[in-house]
């Protein structure tokens, strides 16, 4: 058996003009998927049901596709691969200045305020009764006036902070909706975020 060394070198390899549109469809892509995440909320990549599970591996063919093209090669993962890292290192160090983080970080958002939820924050954050009533139980929570109030993350991540120790005002800061939570839930002679 023959091996046809161009024909593995045609699979190994990338010319120019790949190279360039593997760069350009993998900057694309990262960009069009910041956007979506932005557009539909940090929820979106945070859950790990089976639905989101289908959905993220999606995601990452749909991405993978369209940066490799047709036929896929060695030299065109890797090159993806890198760019994709890179675009990751820049939008990291551009995530640590403030105005970044504001415009790349989706801020913390009050969605239960002891036994009340906020429907709106809710419909605006797309968490689900579901998903809120998973994270109560999953805290330990076994009856709603346990609760002082449900954060989500910028993550995605729901924090259940309970009744009991007054919460500490530092940890509201940049937290919406911090201001509607009840006073004697939070800790007395400092200034409310």
């Amino acid at each position: 058996m023959d091996l046809d060394w161009t024909a593995v070198g045609e699979r190994l390899g990338l010319n120019l003009e790949q190279g360039v549109a593997v760069v350009i469809s993998a900057v694309g892509i990262y960009l069009v998927f910041l956007l979506l995440v932005r557009l539909f909320g940090q929820r979106v990549l945070s859950g790990l049901g089976t639905f989101d599970i289908v959905v993220t591996v999606m995601l990452g063919a749909v991405a993978g596709r369209v940066i490799l093209g047709h036929p896929p090669t060695l030299a065109a993962g890797a090159l993806g691969l890198f760019t994709l890292f890179l675009l990751e290192a820049a939008f990291g160090h551009i995530r640590g200045t403030l105005r970044g983080a504001r415009l790349l970080t989706s801020e913390p958002v009050v969605l239960m305020i002891g036994e009340r939820e906020l429907p709106e924050a809710m419909r605006r954050t797309h968490v689900t009764d579901l998903e809120l009533h998973t994270a109560l139980r999953r805290a330990g929570i076994r009856n709603r006036s346990e609760v002082a109030c449900v954060i989500m993350e910028p993550t995605g991540a729901l924090s259940v902070l309970r009744r009991g120790i007054a919460i500490d005002p530092y940890l509201l800061r940049g937290v919406r909706h911090a201001d509607l939570i009840p006073q004697e839930l939070v800790q007395g002679d400092h200034q409310r975020p």
